[in-house]
């Protein structure tokens, strides 16, 4: 892959929908789904008279989420009413945080398991409390390309995270998207369902590009309507191609083109300019006069830390240097999440064997979960019953085909592995009956011995098709190794 005549510069920021029953300032519903416009009032409308009240739950949801992320936590911070008009913002402004956020400085490590990038610390401005907007619905594929509005998200908590801009491509910015989504559904402090809105991200790019007059900067381009970690990926490398393109034909760099705002389109692929980005001035921030400030005390911190159990991170350097495992293997165990971990952890004690049990879990146990599309707490077979299994397995008694064939009818009957054995009519061979065996069918293939006294180990693998054909329960490992060392001591 050639170097990029370019170095991309992103930040990203990520609306997090924290998981309440009710919005940040009312008692309305967030469930999603409902019909539209059927869970609002007259606090989340923004109606004369109307006074809100914070939901206490979304605070410490959010210091949770800041403390994961290692953040440090003010004492005091407070309201301010961010205003600026939109069909989806009933209330002509929104009630954030600007000056005293509720946490700030805080940093996420991200790595690559497929070597795109070197390990990263992306740093973290703050995370800050918000209320949500609503969302507008535009028909621009048939009917007459109108647009609506829904106001049920109106006043649903998001906490938005500022990194900042320290990744340097698209991988990077992917890579950070999908560490913070495992980290905020360990914390379990949102569903992040990108579909649904529950997780949304705008990235802040532009281009260092290095002249013959030295490093120059292109505009910052805030890309919005991201929805996937794929569209996240696609939409920052077509913008920074992009800014290239419009650089080598204008010449013109930050400072001699506007700060702008565009939306990703997918279906497209391309992205599309949708104004001039504002700063902060723009937005006329003021103190919120209808919330006091939020005072907290170090006990309170200190007991939301105690909340937080293990995080991605430490569980992926647990499972490398306390159990052994690839870097490949603890990734894709801790990806699937606390409960697919806990499993892997009892089945690793249950069965002694830290390896074998990870090789199973991240291949039969993984694929039937994909496959039947559910999670480790609906999968049919125990952690204690697969051990059995791995008990039969390194004692010899099963190799690896016929134990996937015991496995399948565990799920599907029930049954212990030791009962589906028996009911298989697999019975383990002898040792000395084994190698019986294997000398008369040494005796009876010259051709193979002679192949394998040249070098070509492989011919020994017509020896274990007819192991099997004389008996059905030989170990084809065994049978291997066994022939192998008859075929050497000739």
């Amino acid at each position: 892959m050639s170097e990029l005549p370019y170095e991309i510069v992103i930040g990203l920021e990520v609306h997090v929908q924290l998981k309440t029953n009710t919005k940040l300032f009312c008692r309305c519903s967030t469930a999603f789904g409902s019909p539209p416009n059927t869970q609002t009032c007259p606090v989340c409308l923004g109606m004369p008279g109307s006074l809100p009240v914070m939901n206490k739950k979304a605070y410490f949801l959010g210091m949770k989420t800041a403390l994961a992320l290692h953040c440090g936590i003010p004492k005091f911070t407070k309201w301010d009413r961010k205003n600026y008009f939109y069909p989806d913002l009933p209330k002509g402004y929104q009630t954030s945080q600007f000056d005293l956020p509720m946490s700030e400085e805080g940093y996420l490590d991200i790595k690559s398991t497929k070597d795109e990038f070197e390990p990263r610390r992306v740093r973290i401005i703050r995370a800050h409390l918000e209320e949500d907007a609503g969302k507008s619905i535009h028909d621009e594929a048939a009917g007459k390309a109108d647009s609506r509005i829904d106001l049920n998200r109106t006043g649903t908590p998001l906490l938005e995270i500022v990194s900042y801009p320290d990744m340097r491509s698209a991988a990077e910015a992917k890579a950070y998207m999908q560490e913070l989504r495992l980290l905020l559904t360990y914390l379990d402090v949102s569903d992040c369902n990108m579909q649904e809105g529950s997780l949304r991200c705008d990235a802040n790019v532009n281009l260092h590009i290095t002249t013959d007059d030295g490093v120059i900067a292109t505009p910052i381009v805030e890309i919005k309507n991201m929805n996937s970690f794929r569209s996240v990926e696609r939409g920052i490398n077509y913008e920074a191609k992009r800014q290239y393109d419009v650089w080598q034909e204008t010449g013109k760099v930050l400072g001699e083109l506007p700060k702008q705002t565009r939306g990703w389109d997918d279906s497209a692929q391309v992205t599309r300019s949708q104004r001039e980005k504002e700063e902060s001035a723009d937005y006329r921030y003021f103190p919120c006069p209808d919330l006091i400030p939020v005072v907290v005390t170090d006990e309170q911190i200190d007991e939301v830390r105690h909340e937080i159990g293990d995080l991605p991170a430490a569980l992926r350097d647990r499972l490398e240097s306390e159990y052994d495992l690839t870097t490949y293997t603890a990734d894709v165990i801790v990806n699937q999440g606390l409960g697919f971990v806990e499993y892997y952890l009892e089945l690793a004690a249950a069965s002694g064997d830290n390896k074998l049990a990870g090789n199973w879990v991240q291949g039969e146990v993984l694929r039937i979960l994909n496959d039947l599309e559910i999670g480790i707490s609906d999968f049919g077979v125990s952690a204690a019953a697969l051990a059995e299994l791995l008990k039969l397995i390194q004692a010899g008694d099963l190799d690896s085909s016929k134990a996937k064939d015991v496995f399948t009818v565990m799920l599907e009957s029930g049954k212990s592995a030791a009962a589906v054995v028996e009911d298989l009519g697999i019975e383990k061979v002898d040792e000395s009956a084994l190698e019986d065996l294997c000398r008369l069918l040494v005796e009876r293939n010259q051709r193979i011995v002679d192949d394998v006294k040249n070098g070509n180990e492989k011919a020994v693998g017509a020896l274990i098709g007819q192991a099997k054909k004389e008996n059905p329960n030989v170990n084809p490992g065994q049978v291997r190794q066994i022939c192998l060392d008859i075929i050497n001591s000739l």
